[in-house]
């Protein structure tokens, strides 16, 4: 198995009600985030994909979440803005740049703090 990650980064408010209900205090992350694509083959150009390509896609999604308040963000709205929420939300609108698999989605909000999506039964090593 073949495996290209790229990375990008935004910065963002968010609020986070917490399971008791209460709400944390608005803060600000600079959220870095991964996008993890894999192939169990190469393409003819001896690639998993295009860096340029993978590039772009991520970071036409993170340009739409660059200091927003994930709160108000109209494709987070009425969710619950939390790292796993916002790697979810990151998977599925980034296009999926040629014949690679998009595997997973990892958001770091802080250090030490990492968040992953990938849907059930697609792993590093499914082809």
């Amino acid at each position: 198995m073949y495996t290209v990650i790229v990375e990008g980064a935004f910065s963002a408010l968010h609020q986070v009600r917490l399971g008791d209900g209460t709400l944390e205090p608005p803060h600000e992350h600079d959220w870095l985030v991964r996008a993890h694509f894999a192939r169990s083959e190469l393409d003819d150009a001896g690639m998993v994909v295009d860096f340029s390509k993978a590039q772009s896609a991520l970071r036409s999604v993170l340009a739409g979440l660059d200091h927003a308040d994930l709160n108000s963000h109209e494709g987070l709205a009425g969710k619950n803005p939390t790292a796993e929420v916002v790697a979810r939300y990151v998977f599925d609108r980034v296009s999926e740049p040629g014949p690679s698999v998009l595997r997973r989605i990892e958001v770091t909000e802080a250090p030490g703090c990492v968040a992953t999506y990938g849907p059930a039964g697609l792993t590093e090593n499914a082809g």
